[in-house]
Order: C-alpha cells, then structure tokens, then sequence
C-alpha cells in the first residue's frame, strides 16, 4: 500500500509541476502515465488478492 500512495502522490506532483511551468509537457505526460500504471497496479492487486480467496 505504501507504493501505491507513494506512486499516487509522484503522479500528482508531476502533473502539477508539468501543468504550472511553461514548456514541461513532459512532466504532465510522465505523470498521467504514472498515475494510469498506479491504477493499473491496485487493479491486479485486488483481482490477484480476490483469486487467491478459498470459496465458502
């Protein structure tokens, strides 16, 4: 969990660091993509955590 705020909160830096200075586009795309793999992360994260469940 403490890789996904951390990734979390890179994304969110980047995006508003690229978005305030002019002419770092860069870091805007970086950080929409690093929040697209964080989402990505806690999505098979939780189907990986869901199929190991035994059935009641």
């Amino acid at each position: 969990m403490l890789l996904f705020v951390t990734l979390l909160i890179a994304g969110i830096a980047l995006v508003a660091v690229g978005a305030a200075v002019d002419g770092m586009l860069y870091l805007t795309s970086i950080g929409v993509l690093l929040l697209i793999v964080d989402l990505l992360y806690l999505a098979t994260r939780s189907i990986w955590r869901s199929t190991r469940r035994p059935a009641r």
